[in-house]
């Protein structure tokens, strides 16, 4: 028998979906009044629920990291918010990983920032990072095909692909620093 702590945890995973599915608060009712071969069809229907929800986060994320510009963890958690309601900061954060394991979204790391999340993959294209702002941008690659730069030494390894990001001021922030010396 399904005790008072499954039934609690559910509700507490049932709370951010109410807005969203109107089923989720049929089903939170079902768990709690059910017994017997109903209450495990009910709990088969809230792991369903529960199934069409992460997919749907999911979904809310790869759409918001493929429309977004290079976004932290913080900026694709508040798209994911506005397009679906509550989602945890950890559930963002295993989503991104998978994703990116998946080959659909891609992590760039930029030296003493944290790490950001684009659409772009599939091509050999590196960034540009503004060292005053951190804004970063697409720059297509340097010169032909991947890996589009020869090390002087490949030391027998097999290469696919060069990753090199650019640093500059980006044209605000060089405004404003020829503003300011002025």
């Amino acid at each position: 028998m399904l005790g008072c702590h499954w039934r609690a945890s559910v509700r507490r995973a049932l709370v951010g979906l109410r807005q969203q599915l109107p089923e989720a608060r049929l089903a939170v009712q079902a768990v709690e009044i059910g017994g017997g071969t109903q209450q495990l069809r009910r709990k088969a229907a809230v792991h369903r629920l529960l199934e069409r929800a992460q997919r749907t986060a999911r979904v809310a994320l790869l759409e918001t990291v493929r429309d977004g510009d290079h976004l932290g963890v913080d900026g694709v958690a508040s798209g994911v918010r506005a397009r679906v309601g509550h989602v945890s900061l950890q559930a963002v954060y295993e989503a991104l990983h998978a994703l990116t394991a998946a080959g659909l979204i891609r992590r760039i790391e930029p030296a003493g920032g944290p790490p950001r999340f684009e659409g772009r993959v599939g091509d050999n294209h590196h960034h540009i990072v503004c060292r005053s702002c951190g804004v970063v941008a697409d720059v297509d690659c340097a010169v032909g095909e991947a890996p589009c730069l020869t090390p002087s030494d490949d030391l027998g390894f097999t290469l696919s692909e060069a990753e090199v990001i650019y640093w500059g001021l980006c044209a605000d922030c060089s405004a404003r620093s020829t503003q300011s010396t002025t």
